[in-house]
């Protein structure tokens, strides 16, 4: 059996074997969590892990990371939880590593964490976040992340996705798909200066930062890579006009007191929403070979899903050029 196949096909007593193989006594008890993109169990211990009687288990899924930018991922975390800025670190084993392996697949353990989505930021949680996310690019410009993508057109759903997406497109909607995404990816190479660039969270929506009463802080890293910092920022604001003016200024104020903001960057947000659409797309394909996929995105293949996507890369690309 392949890696990909026992990914595809993880059993309970795998899962259960994999856990007690690194040293945690677990009740036989586990439920599968929502990841589309891994497999992430919630296993039940007879011995509580950081008084926690859970433990979270993730496995990779298989040929999309290598070990060493995995442990690159890793690392990053381990250095926020050593200056104490809140993101959820991985469990080091017993091995004195963070990751094991198991049938081709590279697995970690994390703690288990409780907190909520949020769904509108008041009083001064905005602030809030914008300290969080300085003290995270504070740590992120320490060092290079040397194995980890760079988030620009070469890769993040950029040139390579487009041409990957050729054969996926709606024949009727492609030249216009192809027009939009061109203007989109030129741009972007126009305007992306890699020497701003800084290890990042990645993926830094509001189901990836949650709030646990006290505190917020972050999850999920598994996009980390190498980008602008205002990547960090676009996908957590919601409003246009006057009150998305507000929402930058109050991100802002909590950021600027502890790092300077690159403010141009703000008008790379809709060059990098084309690009989040591009990649999101090929994200789709690539993974259509995966059983889980085409049951879970039934309209990917139709007319209908790229007329769709069309008409938002055009609205990006028409109105801002």
């Amino acid at each position: 059996m392949n890696s990909k196949t026992s990914f595809y096909n993880l059993d309970p007593e795998k899962v259960l074997r994999t856990a007690e193989n690194q040293g945690f006594l677990t009740t036989g008890e586990f439920s599968q969590l929502n990841s589309y993109e891994n497999r992430v169990f919630d296993i039940r211990l007879e011995v509580a892990v950081e008084n926690n009687m859970s433990v979270i288990a993730k496995f990779y899924r298989p040929n999309r990371w290598s070990k060493e930018s995995l442990q690159e991922e890793h690392q990053f975390l381990l250095d926020l939880a050593a200056e104490n800025i809140p993101a959820v670190a991985p469990l080091v084993l017993k091995t004195g590593l963070t990751l094991a392996e198991v049938d081709g697949m590279y697995v970690a353990f994390f703690p288990k964490v409780r907190g909520r989505m949020p769904q509108e930021f008041v009083g001064e949680e905005l602030k809030q976040v914008g300290r969080l996310m300085a003290q995270v690019h504070n740590i992120g410009a320490l060092r290079k992340a040397r194995q980890r993508p760079v988030l620009d057109t070469s890769y993040f759903g950029g040139w390579p996705t487009l041409d990957f997406l050729q054969g996926w497109i709606a024949p009727e909607v492609r030249n216009r798909y192809n027009a939009a995404a061109h203007v989109i990816l030129t741009e972007l190479d126009n305007i992306l200066d890699h020497q701003e660039f800084i290890r990042i969270h990645g993926d830094c929506h509001r189901g990836n930062l949650l709030h646990n009463g006290k505190q917020f802080f972050l999850v999920d890293f598994d996009d980390f890579c190498t980008g602008p910092v205002i990547q960090d920022f676009w996908m957590l604001l919601s409003g246009t006009g006057e009150d998305g003016q507000r929402e930058q200024d109050e991100i802002l104020s909590g950021y600027e007191e502890l790092r300077e903001f690159p403010y141009h960057q703000w008008t790379w947000v809709p060059w990098l929403r084309g690009l989040r659409i591009l990649s999101y797309a090929g994200w789709i394909a690539r993974r259509w070979e995966d059983p889980s996929f085409p049951r879970l995105f039934p309209e990917f293949n139709t007319f209908r899903y790229w007329a769709e996507e069309v008409e938002a890369l055009e609205k990006i690309a028409w109105a801002s050029s």
